[in-house]
């Protein structure tokens, strides 16, 4: 069959992308997804992202390699394998990045991508809880929350502690600044998770115009010549085709678009031709420039209850699950990342170079497949964690053999530089520095992890390499930039040196933004339709 437009991978981005371009009825429109439907009940309670962690039926469950730094630890990726793709299984924080993460978009030769062309894309995608304003929407598909009045008593220590340490009290990292610790605002809406697939893809399921096919893997971009003009996928054991009259738009996220392009024959020409696949368009950039954010967690055992005193037995389970059930309320309807903040760990920065975050909660991640549920710990203890807002570390993905079914290679290669592994030690130092101030003290029983005789620059840092895990952010392997020798995709999203062919997801970031990247990914997908219909 033929179609106007093929979208390739119905997450963040996707179902934003497909949504748009399907909503005046004059476009028809493909949306594959490999994935099956996300009306599971585990996947609309917020809480439930313990329950998919490690379930391959919504998950791709991902292992990238280990690097020298981290001791050659290999590091698990889940990823969204459903409608809605991440924005189903994540922890649902929203933060849209800070306003010089656009302007640096912009000045690496990005035309329309500076802060105040994307803050409108934000907020025609929002309905926030405090309706519009300049910094929000109030009407869009996304509904945002900010459960300040649910959020566990212990989140106001740690806002207290970091005001002791000079750091402003903030309620909206999306507003005028992003700087101070504050609570999360968060994609729940009336005690449900708010994914991409809820917000855009239900209202949309019923319009003729849009076929939206779950279990659908593409293994193949097909092209004449230099132009894109359809996709092979399989369903099952059939393998199927459809036809794009206008142009296939690859959504698939940072690690299946590259893989697909260069199943398809678009990447690195030697690499390519050494797997035996017929070189289409040799790309060198694609599944290069990979970037992540990396997280280095502090467990403390707590004088007072924390979340753990509600999610660990049967019967705090049994009556959490009641409350949901009959208010949709109680620690089932939020986020385990209840409150967090960015800050300076160094006075002559200009803005914040790391992430906090503070969970009511504790728990020991167990290796993959080994159990469905993240469950508390037995005691009462909490979280706090810290990432780099902007890491300068680089890794890379290429395809292992020509098989699509085979995963790719994931080479995160964190700590690569000098410069995070200052940034990290640095945000571990101020964690520290956090848990001594009064507020925190009062909480605190002991340390856990990595406990007080881990002290040291050298002790500290060999923590931060043999602990540290991703953050579940990659991006950047398709990056947007002028330059074809160097980037995948130009400012409007078309593949460099092709027809008929972009790419709409977190991979086309020219660099990372400075928190989490749901937002941004919806905000890419958004921008893409623009892009796309305005070209007619």
């Amino acid at each position: 069959m033929s179609y106007d437009y093929i979208v390739v991978g119905a997450g963040s981005a996707g179902s934003a992308l497909a949504a748009r371009l399907s909503e005046s009825g004059r476009h028809s429109v493909l949306l594959l997804e490999a994935g099956g439907d996300d009306r599971r009940f585990w996947l609309q309670v917020p809480i439930g992202y313990g329950k998919s962690f490690y379930d391959p039926a919504v998950n791709w469950m991902y292992m990238a390699e280990g690097d020298a730094a981290t001791g050659g630890r290999r590091s698990y990726w889940p990823r969204g394998k459903v409608l809605g793709g991440s924005s189903s299984i994540n922890a649902m924080v929203y933060i849209r990045g800070q306003a010089e993460d656009y302007e640096d978009w912009a000045a690496a030769g990005n035309p329309g991508w500076g802060w105040d062309d994307v803050l409108p894309v934000y907020r025609r995608m929002e309905s926030h809880a405090w309706g519009a304003s300049e910094h929000h929407g109030g009407d869009g598909p996304l509904h945002v929350s900010c459960p300040e009045p649910d959020l566990h008593e212990s989140c106001e220590s740690f806002m207290a502690a970091g005001e002791a340490l000079g750091v402003p009290r903030n309620r909206d990292f999306n507003g005028a600044s992003q700087e101070g610790v504050g609570p999360y605002h968060l994609t729940i809406h009336q005690g449900r998770r708010m994914s991409a697939a809820r917000a855009w893809l239900w209202p949309a399921r019923g319009r003729p115009n849009l076929r939206i096919q779950t279990g659908a893997t593409v293994t193949r971009i097909l092209f004449e010549g230099r132009r894109a003009v359809g996709v092979e996928y399989r369903r099952g054991d059939r393998t199927e085709t459809a036809r794009a009259a206008r142009e296939v738009v690859l959504a698939g996220g940072a690690i299946n678009s590259p893989q697909l392009l260069m199943l398809s024959g678009v990447g690195p020409a030697a690499e390519l031709a050494a797997l035996g696949l017929t070189v289409v368009h040799d790309s060198p950039a694609v599944g290069r420039n990979l970037q992540d954010h990396y997280c280095v967690d502090f467990i403390y055992r707590s004088t007072r209850p924390t979340l753990n005193q509600q999610l660990h037995p049967w019967y705090g389970k049994l009556w959490a699950g009641l409350k949901y059930v009959l208010a949709r309320r109680g620690p089932l309807a939020l986020s385990l990342n209840q409150a967090g903040g960015f800050i300076r760990t160094r006075p002559e920065l200009s803005r914040p170079n790391i992430q906090l975050y503070f969970s009511p909660v504790s728990y020991r991640k167990a290796p993959p497949g080994t159990r469905p549920l993240m469950n508390p710990d037995p005691f009462p203890a909490f979280l706090t964690s810290i990432s780099q807002c902007r890491p300068t570390s680089r890794g890379h993905l290429r395809l292992r053999s020509a098989d699509p079914s085979e995963p790719p290679l994931i080479q995160p290669n964190y700590l690569a530089t000098e410069h995070d592994l200052r940034e990290n030690l640095e945000g571990v130092r101020f964690m520290r520095r956090l848990a001594a101030a009064p507020a925190m003290q009062a909480l605190i029983a002991e340390e856990e992890l990595p406990g007080p005789s881990v002290d040291g620059d050298e002790a500290l840092l060999a923590y931060v390499r043999e602990t540290g895990v991703t953050v579940y952010h990659p991006c950047s392997t398709c990056r947007m930039g002028p330059d074809p020798a160097r980037d995948v995709v130009d400012a409007t999203l078309r593949v460099h040196g092709l027809g008929g062919l972009r790419v709409a997801d977190a991979s086309i970031f020219p660099t990372i933004p400075s928190g989490n990247t749901n937002a941004p990914s919806m905000m890419v997908g958004e921008r893409a339709s623009d892009l796309i219909l305005n070209d007619g």
